[in-house]
């Protein structure tokens, strides 16, 4: 007896992420949270309304960003 195991692939899990609240982990060890609004085949993201935390360091509000796929580490829908 086999189980069928469906996988999501990342594209399609971002695009049903558009409209929603994320945390991403960057490489450099910032956290930034915001309403993502775009996403294109390179994972490269749109995010609004975004707040940005750094390790030791005040939460600083930045408002629209615009954030290469590549300094991202984790993603997480909140």
């Amino acid at each position: 007896m086999s189980q069928l195991i469906s996988m999501i692939m990342p594209q399609a899990l971002m695009d049903k992420s558009v409209d929603k609240r994320v945390s991403l982990l960057l490489k450099d060890g910032r956290t930034l949270e915001g309403k993502l609004t775009g996403v294109d085949e390179f994972m490269n993201m749109a995010l609004e309304e975004t707040t940005e935390a750094a390790p030791g360091t005040e939460a600083r509000r930045l408002g629209t960003v615009v954030l290469r796929g590549n300094n991202v580490v984790s993603i997480a829908i909140l």
